[in-house]
């Protein structure tokens, strides 16, 4: 596993995440991502938009230390005196990849587990991350007894039990009903807002990064690169007043209209 490089304060202050000409080319010949530049500042939430395949997941999982870039450097911040990846960064994937046979509050915990955390402070921080999710009263419950946006609640709850400072997550809650996935979007706007955690989102929904962020990323077709930045500039805390307003409606035609050249001339993907 690869370790990205620690933001100093001798980098830009303020940054959380700094990624500077980064490629990926997997050992396939896949040239998947880049170069790509991007700074994400501390407390920051940002969308990365663009098609299938253009490297969003990619780029998750290097600023994650999952992988190493090809080329180029990838910078994260870390606490002061600590080592990276102390706290540094919770993942929360796609599928909620929760352990059938165990409880909810046994897979919150895993990841305290495997850092041989003291046993009272593991369970003050899961009972703390179950509050946080809206889980508190499941703690006792088996996957196979909640509901889809439920599982995906256990899984934030899971990347957060550690209180990482950056919060990854990669398209959680395509699988999921369109209000379930309201309902989501605004529970994670309020943890944000309460948290102040950098949160960098993976999404193919337009509709969901307007809503979300203060800025969305739009990437090109693969290798994926930077195609355009828009900033968010919405009223806080956002809720169904804005997510039904003409200025919504305007960012997300202002985010379509940057996202249009990523698909042209796509052969599929």
């Amino acid at each position: 596993m690869a370790e990205p490089a620690a933001l100093s304060k001798t980098d830009t202050d303020g940054l959380a995440v700094s990624l500077r000409a980064v490629t990926k080319v997997y050992d396939s010949g896949v040239a998947a991502l880049g170069p790509l530049d991007l700074d994400v500042r501390e407390g920051e939430f940002v969308s990365l938009l663009g098609p299938s395949g253009c490297g969003k997941s990619t780029a998750l999982r290097l600023i994650a230390g999952l992988g190493a870039p090809s080329s180029g450097r990838v910078g994260v911040a870390h606490r002061s005196g600590e080592a990276r990846g102390a706290h540094g960064i919770g993942f929360v994937f796609q599928e909620p990849t929760l352990m059938p046979w165990t409880s909810v509050r046994e897979n919150v915990r895993l990841p305290l587990k495997l850092a041989h955390a003291p046993a009272g402070e593991a369970d003050a921080r899961v009972d703390q991350a179950l509050t946080q999710v809206g889980l508190a009263d499941f703690a006792s419950a088996y996957p196979r007894e909640l509901s889809g946006g439920m599982k995906m609640r256990v899984s934030l709850a899971r990347a957060l039990v550690t209180d990482p400072d950056i919060l990854l997550m990669d398209e959680p809650f395509a699988a999921l009903d369109e209000i379930t996935r309201f309902r989501l979007n605004n529970d994670l706007l309020a943890l944000w807002r309460n948290l102040r955690k950098t949160i960098i989102f993976v999404t193919h929904s337009v509709f969901e990064s307007v809503y979300l962020s203060q800025r969305v990323i739009v990437m090109t077709s693969r290798p994926g690169r930077l195609s355009a930045e828009i900033r968010i500039n919405a009223q806080e805390p956002r809720g169904e007043e804005f997510r039904t307003s003409a200025a919504y409606a305007g960012y997300c035609r202002e985010v379509t209209k940057a996202l249009a050249p990523s698909y042209s001339g796509l052969s599929g993907s």
